[in-house]
């Protein structure tokens, strides 16, 4: 009998795909696992606003009170910190290795916040860009 899961990354989980849709044809919801989970999960965490969710209102980062703040190097550490926080707080599978802030698309409304991090249960280290959208698009 074949190990379903050779890699051993069952303790990943596996949860509905990000965003919400369902599989043609079947109707059944679509859903992820392993690494594509705990990469749609940061994904969540950071695009949720603390107090969206009502049942959950502590749920999300902090990086959203950050939308009308003035771009500084005050402000981008607090960005990294409210990230951080965030990621430790939300998801308990990582270990966050590093949060570079990206300033570069500045002038199109935007800030790169690139997480470095590793997996606690197979060392295995990854990154993720998430795009911060601090203005309205042009």
């Amino acid at each position: 009998m074949s190990d379903p899961d050779p890699l051993g990354q069952t303790f990943l989980g596996r949860g509905w795909a990000y965003p919400f849709r369902l599989l043609p044809g079947s109707g059944r919801v679509d859903t992820v696992a392993y690494d594509d989970d705990v990469r749609q999960s940061i994904r969540i965490i950071l695009g949720t606003a603390k107090g969206e969710r009502v049942m959950r209102p502590d749920f999300g980062c902090g990086i959203h009170d950050r939308v009308f703040a003035a771009i500084s190097s005050a402000t981008i550490e607090q960005i990294k910190r409210d990230v951080a926080a965030a990621l430790r707080r939300y998801e308990a599978r990582i270990d966050v290795l590093a949060i570079d802030v990206d300033t570069g698309p500045l002038l199109y409304g935007r800030l790169d916040v690139t997480i470095a991090y590793r997996v606690r249960n197979t060392n295995q280290s990854d990154n993720l860009v998430y795009p911060f959208y601090y203005k309205e698009a042009r």
